[in-house]
């Protein structure tokens, strides 16, 4: 599978027309962006399925292709029910093209490392996992929204297609709470399926590894973060900036410690 191209430049390909369909009718939700939504899910999906069909579970390509696929699809879900949403497309496939480019990187590089099937609780939490990081993503790019948003109301240039087609700021803020509020709830059985994995396989009820421990930090971020917005209010680019932390320690948690493994040579 490493040496073979296709599959990863054709779901690097398909994530591309997300991004532009979006630019070209920025306020619109027509048959095109869903065709274009249905292929971004589809093309990283295939890849990500058949590194699973390798035994390719624990290298960081498949980490980075199940997060794509996830993202994507998580996206796909979102926008049926806020149609507000579709305009986060653009800046969704910019790095969503990014990620699936390191992919295709580090799968190229060398083989897969590749692991036995685990227990029950163990495929429990892998879904969980990748399902916490893809809605964590989708948050984070809604951060990234709130700041383009806020810059660009504090500027005197006319905004750009970009601009012109994310949701408005409000609706910006009020997608990156509930994905905020869906992150920590997914993550947060993540932790207790965690729990139950190593049990079950160590006889360790917790064990504080680097995985562990960016885990427990970007759950315990959301959640004081959920706290102070119900509380006392925490809109625009301070929000923001603290979403995007929480998703540098869900990714230092998740990709970075197979990154570190596999790339680095440590552990």
């Amino acid at each position: 599978m490493s040496g073979n191209l296709i599959l990863p430049l054709s779901a690097i390909v398909a994530l591309v027309p997300l991004g532009l369909v979006k630019l070209r009718q920025p306020k619109e939700r027509n048959v095109a962006f869903v065709c274009a939504v249905a292929v971004a899910v589809a093309g990283p999906m295939v890849v990500a399925v058949d590194h699973l069909a390798e035994g390719a579970l624990a290298s960081l390509a498949t980490a980075l292709w199940l997060g794509v696929a996830a993202s994507s699809a998580i996206f796909a879900g979102l926008v049926a029910v806020r149609r507000e949403a579709a305009g986060l497309a653009p800046l969704l496939a910019c790095y969503l093209i990014l990620v699936s480019v390191l992919a295709l990187l580090v799968g190229t590089a060398g083989p897969f490392v590749r692991v036995a099937a685990g227990s029950a609780w163990f495929g429990v939490h892998v879904v969980v996992s990748v399902a916490t990081y893809g809605l964590l993503t989708l948050a984070a790019i809604a951060g990234l929204g709130v700041f383009a948003q806020e810059l660009a109301l504090k500027g005197r240039r006319k905004p750009s297609a970009l601009i012109r087609g994310l949701p408005a700021l409000a609706e910006l803020e009020a997608l990156q709470v509930g994905l905020m509020a869906a992150s920590a709830a997914v993550l947060g059985l993540g932790l207790l399926t965690g729990v139950a994995t190593g049990y079950l396989e160590s006889g360790q009820l917790l064990r504080l590894d680097h995985k562990t421990t960016f885990s427990l930090l970007a759950f315990a971020l959301l959640v004081a973060l959920l706290v102070v917005q119900r509380r006392l209010g925490l809109g625009g680019r301070r929000g923001a900036r603290l979403v995007l932390l929480a998703y540098l320690f869900l990714s230092l948690a998740y990709p970075g410690v197979k990154f570190v493994r596999e790339v680095l040579g440590a552990g």
